[in-house]
């Protein structure tokens, strides 16, 4: 489903036919249009494949290995592996000027993707959608973005005065197999707020989390720490002596040994007893810790406010937003994307996130749980096959097991070669039954 536009209806249309995008079988609206296209390839005449590059992967029409309905949880699939894609679906240009913009759309990852995106992107009117490519000019760039163990990363990149800007915070997405909800909502405040499953991930003031602009404050260029600023939490206390009778020598020269009378110290050189432990030894003696009388803390170095910044009511408004498109590189194809909506309305949003993905994620966790388990088993089973015939075959010392199966497979060739021949001749005989049969009706 691809719903575009401000108008808040009623309820959730009916099923129709398949969307522009093929996503499911609910009537999709740009401003109450219907855009369907009427028929169960129609996504494929409202999306735009690029043609920048000759390889672009596939896209196709499919609900995946687990669902809940099969056709109303059709959606946009990657097909092939290692590959980047590249498609778009146009639509009424609008602004976001003083106005909410709602991104939303629902993703699953069943392949298990290792690496690759699964992020959408909005554009201004003037792509050319037979044209677009990674470098193409966007305005939003949203979704998950999964590469490597641990490296997960929910994009939000805002495009502002020539710039693509990063949310400074580190956002994790979803890695596992089911379906999942995104949400992105950016208000005419300058405030804005992520959702996963309807969930609120994060959130603030766009000011704060991206660097569109300079910073408010700068620390003082003149500011110096005085010479004498005394950070130290704690101190030795100066008052704090050495026990005369504290022994911190480990070892001691031997007050029993004596220098052996026939020491020349001209050719020997002096003589210095042996070494032994010393008993009464206790350590390196330090003073003791105390807290420092004279602390005056961390030193903060003072804030001015900075003469580059300027305030910038524009920040993140769009004006002819016109196309959504998916330009994704994918390790490992499989992804299925659905329930694209574009609104100004949050609750309705929400609503449409609890009517699509809400109802079917229950579902398709337990048939996602299911199929592993089949699957898990099947292979267990594939493996015990295997290994009791690693075991035959080590135990078989003459050979008997692998000339047996020599026969059966020349058996099996010769029954093989043997059987077009039967169906051949058994063919003709039927012809020959039937030109007989014919001619017999002919006579009567």
């Amino acid at each position: 489903m691809l719903r575009l536009g401000k108008n808040r209806p009623g309820q959730m249309p009916e099923p129709k036919g398949p969307g522009p995008a093929g996503l499911s079988r609910a009537q999709v609206q740009t401003d109450g249009e219907d855009v369907s296209g009427g028929c169960r390839d129609g996504w494929t005449k409202r999306w735009v494949q690029s043609k920048h590059q000759s390889d672009y992967g596939k896209f196709r029409l499919d609900s995946g290995k687990f669902y809940q309905d099969k056709e109303r949880d059709k959606g946009l699939q990657t097909t092939e592996d290692a590959k980047f894609y590249a498609l778009s679906a146009r639509f009424k240009p609008f602004s976001n000027e003083n106005e909410t913009l709602v991104v939303q759309f629902s993703v699953k990852h069943e392949q298990g993707i290792d690496c690759g995106g699964g992020y959408v992107k909005l554009f201004p009117a003037t792509l050319n959608q037979e044209d677009m490519h990674s470098e193409s000019q966007y305005y939003i760039m949203f979704g998950p973005d999964i590469c490597g163990f641990g490296n997960n990363r929910l994009q939000v990149i805002l495009y502002h005065r020539g710039k693509y800007h990063e949310n400074n915070k580190t956002l994790k997405c979803r890695i596992n197999k089911d379906t999942h909800l995104y949400t992105l909502i950016l208000r005419p405040n300058a405030t804005y707020e992520v959702k996963i499953d309807n969930e609120k991930v994060t959130g603030g003031e766009l000011e704060a989390d991206w660097d569109f602009l300079p910073p408010k404050k700068i620390k003082d260029p003149y500011a110096r720490k005085p010479r004498k600023w005394d950070e130290r939490l704690q101190i030795e206390d100066p008052e704090d002596k050495k026990p005369e009778d504290w022994q911190d020598s480990e070892f001691i020269p031997d007050p029993d040994a004596k220098k052996p009378d026939d020491w020349n110290e001209a050719m020997d050189g002096v003589w210095e007893g042996p070494l032994i432990p010393n008993v009464k030894y206790k350590g390196e003696w330090k003073p003791r810790i105390i807290d420092n009388p004279n602390y005056q803390g961390e030193w903060i170095h003072p804030e001015i406010d900075n003469p580059k910044y300027r305030p910038d009511p524009t920040i993140c408004h769009y004006h002819n937003i016109s196309v959504l498109g998916l330009d994704l590189w994918q390790v490992k194809s499989g992804s299925i994307f659905d329930n694209f909506l574009l609104t100004n309305d949050e609750e309705f949003a929400e609503e449409v996130g609890n009517m699509t993905w809400g109802l079917r994620k229950d579902v398709e966790q337990q048939w996602r749980e299911l199929y592993e388990e089949m699957e898990k088993q099947k292979e267990a089973e594939e493996a015990k096959k295997k290994r009791e015939k690693q075991r035959a075959k080590q135990e078989d010392i003459w050979g008997l097991d692998e000339e047996d199966e020599e026969e059966n497979e020349e058996d099996a060739e010769e029954e093989a070669e043997e059987r077009p021949k039967q169906e051949g001749s058994g063919e003709r005989a039927s012809v020959d039954q039937k030109e007989a049969h014919f001619e017999q009706k002919d006579e009567l």
